[in-house]
């Protein structure tokens, strides 16, 4: 596999370190991503996303979302079992478990749902007016400054 070298990235950039450390992130063999539980990311609206995860043989109670640092974090922890279980084959895993997600700025978390097995985040993605683009009216020749300045909306 071929390697990058990002110091120049980082000589070069100021305020660019989320994207560098994203990078090397992606970039690095060394770590193997888990593959459990299996989930969806889907783009549900223009600005609006959701993240499906398969959580099944999970209650709620066992579930734990929460947002930290521009990270959703999603764990789960089985309870003790109250009964002994003798099973022929066990292919159900209900193994503990806690899968990251990097939220790019302005995203946050709008709400959770655990139903039918599945554990769906839905993301929305809110944007500044401070960062929307705005249209800047120009004064005419003769001096007059400009009367309005309107916000455009897309």
């Amino acid at each position: 596999m071929r390697t990058f070298d990002f110091a120049p990235l980082h000589r070069a950039t100021v305020g660019f370190d989320q994207i560098a450390d994203l990078m090397d992130r992606v970039m690095s063999s060394d770590i193997q991503q888990p593959s459990y539980p299996p989930y969806n990311i889907e783009k549900t609206a223009d600005d609006a996303y959701r993240i499906s995860i398969a959580v099944a043989g999970f209650s709620e109670e066992e579930l734990n979302v929460e947002v930290k640092e521009h990270a959703l974090i999603v764990s789960a922890r089985k309870g003790e079992e109250s009964e002994a279980r003798s099973y022929l084959h066990r292919g159900i895993a209900t193994r503990a478990f806690e899968r990251r997600f990097t939220l790019a700025d302005h995203v946050r978390v709008e709400g959770a749902s655990h139903a039918d097995g599945m554990l769906h985040i839905d993301l929305v993605r809110e944007v500044p007016e401070a960062l929307k683009p705005r249209r800047i009216e120009i004064a005419s020749a003769n001096g007059s400054r400009p009367k309005e300045i309107a916000s455009t909306v897309n």
